[in-house]
């Protein structure tokens, strides 16, 4: 198994959020509405996207310390330490947000979207669907 390997962004995330400390923990936390945009080469990736689709939008927390092993969840300190694989920490050792949004606009080289906790600037790597699956019967 390769022990190093490169990701490039295809774009990233314009916000009002500017700061940890006062971001939502979780996108439907309060989170302003927020644009993804994306790199030139990578365009012809958001064919097929439409306004109300589900996707989850893969990030690098460029900002997360990544030596961080153990949490309290929710930085709240009455909660019992937990390791950060048990949380949705940004502080861990890769630093991969993953975040549920919806799909509100397609505009050219830009997404824009609704609960998305990520702050300006934030790297974007990769975006899927969200797939459902058919209950079963």
């Amino acid at each position: 198994m390769p022990d190093d390997f490169t990701v490039t962004a295809v774009g990233h995330v314009e916000s009002p959020l500017a700061d940890r400390a006062t971001a939502p923990k979780q996108g439907p936390e309060g989170s302003p509405e927020a644009w993804l945009v994306f790199e030139r080469p990578v365009l012809p990736a958001l064919d097929g996207l439409r306004p109300g689709d589900r996707i989850f939008v893969l990030t690098w927390l460029h900002l997360s310390p990544r030596d961080v092993l153990r949490v309290h969840p929710r930085d709240d300190p009455a909660a019992p330490m937990r390791g950060v694989f048990a949380t949705r920490s940004p502080d861990r050792p890769n630093p991969i947000g993953l975040h549920p949004v919806e799909v509100l606009e397609v505009a050219g080289d830009r997404l824009r979207v609704r609960d998305l906790e990520a702050l300006d600037g934030t790297p974007i790597l990769d975006v899927k669907p969200v797939l459902t699956c058919a209950p079963e019967t």
